[in-house]
């Protein structure tokens, strides 16, 4: 048995032919066809979703950097 594996040879994977430029662009034109896009209302909230998510994470990331600045400037001594 071990003798005919040794002799079979691996099989090449075939060859995928190259498509053009043209065809990439009716690809993408085929796929944006599938998106389901979102209403005016629909993007209204999620923009205002967005903006308070921003806004809420930095007040944070502020109030974060606020505490550290007042712990070194305890720690360290210094004043500004």
């Amino acid at each position: 048995m071990e003798n005919e594996k040794a002799k079979k040879k691996p099989t090449a994977a075939p060859k995928k032919q190259r498509a053009g430029i043209g065809e990439y662009f009716r690809g993408i034109k085929t796929e944006m066809k599938k998106v389901v896009w979102p209403t005016k209302k629909e993007l209204g909230s999620y923009t205002v979703v967005v903006l308070f998510t921003c806004a809420f994470f930095a007040v944070g990331f502020w109030l974060v950097d606020l505490g550290v600045l007042s712990a070194l400037k305890a720690i360290l001594g210094i004043t500004l």
